[in-house]
């Protein structure tokens, strides 16, 4: 298998990564530079025909693209630890985390990254006072998740998945473009000490 992958600030190939180095599992990668528009070349769009990555090519040519389903088909290789749940409601519950933090969190940070932040100026016709409407929403977003977490240990409860990968590359990759956790959400921002402070983190 390789994987076809960029560095960071860049958030999904940076959950992929963070996912192998939870297994304990390297493979080998190839790098694909999003600033040289590597990702948008005919022969990257062979490989993934939205021209994103990561992409992962398996020993046989099948490609599989996006994050989400490249960690699902390694979850299916390498089960231990066990980062998409061990039973069908924690599955449910992890899965329902994924969907929420991408639509309430990504998204708003997404819509900021393309309309309000310099280094994709050049790139697309940026509305730039949409993208800075985006501020409060992911604002109002941190919230929503600080009280989310309530009591637990992380993201969809007391175990670790990849729930809180997600979550914590979308919130760093949210400080690079320049949209701040609020300083009110002290849960949100000891569950992202703890994650941060994991060994995978630095992938």
């Amino acid at each position: 298998m390789i994987l076809y992958d960029e560095n960071n600030p860049a958030p999904n190939p940076r959950r992929v990564r963070i996912f192998l180095a939870e297994k304990g599992v390297t493979l080998p990668t190839v790098r694909v530079k999003l600033h040289k528009r590597e990702h948008k070349a005919p022969e990257h769009r062979a490989r993934n025909s939205l021209g994103q990555v990561p992409t992962l090519e398996l020993a046989d040519g099948t490609m599989i693209s996006e994050s989400v389903s490249i960690c699902r088909y390694l979850e299916s290789l390498h089960p231990t630890p066990a980062l998409f749940g061990t039973t069908p409601l924690e599955g449910a519950q992890i899965d329902m985390m994924i969907r929420r933090v991408e639509f309430a969190l990504m998204t708003p940070v997404g819509m900021f990254w393309r309309h309000a932040h310099p280094l994709t100026a050049p790139l697309l016709t940026q509305f730039t006072e949409f993208g800075e409407s985006n501020r409060p929403l992911y604002a109002s977003a941190c919230k929503w998740l600080d009280r989310e977490i309530g009591n637990h240990t992380f993201i969809a409860g007391d175990a670790y998945t990849i729930a809180d990968i997600i979550a914590l590359t979308t919130i760093d990759f949210a400080t690079f473009t320049g949209l701040e956790m609020p300083e009110d959400c002290a849960t949100l921002r000891a569950w992202h000490e703890r994650v941060s402070a994991r060994p995978s983190a630095a992938a």
